[in-house]
């Protein structure tokens, strides 16, 4: 491209060094006429460019103002080409001139300097050209527009004019342009020029990206192929972890630190490093109301200012103004035997009451007063700390309880999930998971008899009645009554009765899914149970069997959800019905009170205390366990405790409150089993971490007083197996004993 400019400017400056006075002969658009082929192209439109084939180019003209003859080097070729260019604009900007594109400028003289100086015109935008081009007439700025709240304009032009405030209406005009204008709603308000503009439609598709939620850039593509940086071809780490051993710095002491060290220890040893002195403990203010107490009467308190009048008003009542005696009387008595300091004055307005003349001498008595006054004495409570925390009683006091393990009865083939102890306290029945239920002696631990069921046995309990013996199992889907062996014969032919009657009762009006299936008694045998009760199908393994205190009434819950995991069994009229028909929440365990027509139904967080009589709920319990795992209730029937997964125990005091009296955390793993002693006052509680707590809980008739519970002993002996430890605990009726069964397959009893 240099080689074809540079012969076009030479001759252009031909012309004009030989032509002066000829005038330029073309105009802008048709100077401006060339075509620029590519340099594949050739032929006859090629004319005007010069080939290297053979020619040589033009010898550029020598400049006569140089002063050295000597070869005309690269630079000075760049000053002439620069020239040329100059020349070129020039004749440009002459026919621009005819063209009148640009506004012509004035000179002027200036104001300040003196000097000659260019003014161009002011910039009319009112030419023919595309709206899209004009700026916003309002050039003030990011500047607050509150600013122009308070005046007729809204800021400034291009030329520095003011831009007025343009007229809006009021909100009935706005609304009616909304009316007759369709596309008001794609206008938004723009403050700069306090007018509604038009929204384009990018700026109405960002709107609505925005109201529903999607990203605002309609070219973003949230699926688009993920970008590989540290996979692929090139770009796999050979070794990304340092193989080098460990340096021997890192486990062998610093020579020079111990170097340190040895120079420190030697400075303080010669004295020559002295730590900082212990500053004194002198105590730099004390008050001056903290003396000790007196055993002398209190002094008088300082006297308190007298409330003001209505003498003291600036427009007092006519009676309270002085006569003039009164006045002449009162500036004649001494000072210290006026009955007021002052004379009462009258005045028509406020702002005319002058300054009082006794201020400062009223408020400087009274400081004095309040000074020389003897301060008031108060007893300082001396407490010892130690004295607010309860002094509970020795556990050698509270003896008999269990402290050690008498015996231990295996069960070989899985978990004793349930143990359960005879109303006389001679006899246990436990259950593991393997069906197997064993009937042994307590004192001796002497397996009298061996039950196998079919299924794992999830609960175990002997019949509170004392005139008859038999204890229930519950398996899959069914309840076993079975009678122990060696019983008398009084209380055999009772038992009998009492299961197997020669009569059955007349069923009842309403049939129940539950079947009982008695044998008779003739055909009486101790292998098998005496009778049977078939839950409701897919009711699952009773986790619990509780008895009424007459041994009448046996409630079971299952593992079934809804009315199916709640039953109430009666055994003289073999009858079995659900007491809810619906439940909020899963039932855990269920429980009869021991004096009142009263049940107790344990959820996963509440317990619901029912009326069974009257058929109505009296009480919600809210005990802040998280789950609820075991529960019991003390022998009098005012007090319940509560036991959870969460390692919690709640002693509840019915008569008192709703919420726990108490909350034991004494455990560590979750709490399996609660019970209390018949007749002691104790109960035990167990759990997974493998302990037995005993605790002395005694309960008194006077209501002002609170029990007394107190941690006695901690009994270690099950082991803790797959996470579970101690399963039951029940207590001997007549004993002070603790019978155990644990997850290790062993029951225990220990006696004090």
């Amino acid at each position: 491209m240099a080689t074809r400019a540079i012969p076009k400017n030479t001759k252009k400056r031909k012309a004009v060094v030989v032509e002066e006075d000829v005038p330029a002969e073309s105009s802008f658009p048709q100077d401006v006429g060339l075509e620029l082929g590519s340099e594949d192209e050739g032929g006859a439109d090629a004319e005007g460019e010069e080939s290297d084939d053979g020619e040589v180019d033009e010898f550029p003209e020598i400049d006569a103002r140089s002063d050295s003859e000597g070869p005309v080097s690269d630079s000075e070729d760049e000053e002439d080409e620069e020239d040329e260019e100059e020349e070129d604009e020039e004749e440009d900007l002459s026919d621009d001139d005819e063209i009148h594109i640009f506004p012509k400028a004035k000179t002027i003289v200036s104001d300040i300097t003196g000097q000659p100086k260019r003014v161009y015109p002011d910039i009319e935008p009112d030419y023919d050209s595309d709206s899209s081009t004009e700026d916003a007439p309002n050039r003030v700025g990011n500047v607050p527009m509150h600013w122009y709240d308070d005046l007729p304009h809204v800021g400034y032009d291009i030329n520095g004019k003011k831009v007025l405030r343009p007229a809006r209406g009021d909100e009935l005009d706005k609304f009616l342009e909304t009316v007759e204008d369709p596309d008001s709603w794609t206008t938004a308000f723009d403050k700069k020029a306090q007018s509604d503009k038009p929204l384009s439609p990018e700026e109405l598709d960002l709107i609505r990206r925005l109201q529903e939620g999607e990203n605002p850039d309609a070219a973003y593509d949230p699926y688009e192929p993920t970008i590989e940086w540290f996979t692929g071809k090139g770009k796999e780490e050979v070794m990304p972890l340092s193989g080098a051993p460990e340096p021997k710095r890192r486990w062998i002491p610093s020579k020079w630190e111990k170097q340190k060290v040895m120079k420190i220890v030697r400075a303080i040893r010669q004295g020559r490093i002295v730590p900082n002195k212990p500053k004194s403990e002198k105590p730099q203010f004390y008050s001056v109301w903290n003396d000790e107490p007196s055993t002398h009467p209190a002094p008088l308190p300082a006297p308190k200012p007298r409330l003001p009048t209505h003498a003291e008003s600036y427009n007092p009542p006519e009676e309270y103004l002085p006569t003039e005696q009164e006045r002449k009387d009162w500036e004649e008595t001494d000072k210290e035997d006026r009955e007021r300091d002052f004379l009462p004055q009258k005045y028509s307005a406020l702002r005319l009451v002058p300054a009082y003349n006794q201020f400062i001498q009223e408020r400087f008595s009274r400081q004095l007063d309040l000074y020389l006054a003897p301060r008031i004495q108060r007893k300082k409570l001396q407490i010892d700390p130690n004295s607010l925390i309860p002094k509970l009683p020795s556990p050698s006091s509270l003896k008999p309880f269990p402290v050690y393990k008498s015996l231990s009865v295996p069960h070989q083939k899985g978990r004793v999930r349930t143990v359960s102890v005879s109303p006389d306290g001679g006899w246990v029945a436990s259950g593991d998971e393997s069906g197997v239920c064993s009937l042994w002696e307590v004192l001796v631990g002497r397996e009298v008899k061996r039950w196998k069921f079919d299924g794992k046995i999830g609960a175990v309990e002997w019949c509170p009645r004392t005139d008859v013996s038999f204890f229930v199992v519950g398996v899959e889907d069914q309840l076993h009554f079975v009678v122990p062996p060696n019983l008398p014969t009084i209380v055999l032919t009772a038992t009998l009765a009492t299961l197997c009657p020669a009569t059955l009762p007349p069923q009842p009006a309403t049939p129940s899914p539950v079947k009982w299936t008695s044998v008779a008694a003739a055909s009486y045998s101790t292998d098998k149970p005496v009778l049977s009760v078939a839950l409701p199908p897919s009711s699952g393994v009773p986790k619990q069997l509780t008895w009424h205190r007459r041994g009448d009434y046996l409630a079971t819950v299952s593992g079934g959800e809804g009315q199916g995991g709640v039953w109430i069994h009666q055994i003289s009229r073999r009858h079995s019905q659900a007491p809810f028909q619906k439940v909020k929440g899963v039932v855990q365990l269920v429980l009869f009170h021991p004096t009142r027509p009263h049940f107790f139904v344990a959820t996963q967080r509440y317990i619901r205390i029912y009326n069974l009589a009257e058929q109505k709920l009296l009480k919600t319990l809210l005990s802040g366990i998280k789950w609820i795992s075991s529960m019991d209730v003390h022998p009098m029937g005012d007090h319940l405790i509560v036991g959870g997964y969460d390692r919690k125990l709640c002693w509840f005091d019915l008569e008192l409150s709703d919420k726990p009296y108490k909350v034991i955390r004494y455990h560590t793993r979750a709490i399996r089993s609660l019970h209390f002693h018949q007749t002691y006052p104790l109960f035990a509680s167990s759990s997974d971490d493998g302990a037995i707590q005993i605790f002395h809980a005694r309960v008194y008739n006077d209501l002002m007083t609170d029990p007394l519970i107190v941690p006695l002993k901690i009994l270690r002996g099950h082991e803790v197996k797959e996470g579970l430890g101690v399963l039951s605990v029940k207590w001997c009726p007549r004993q002070p004993w603790l019978v155990s069964g644990g997850a290790d397959g062993q029951v225990s009893v220990w006696c004090s």
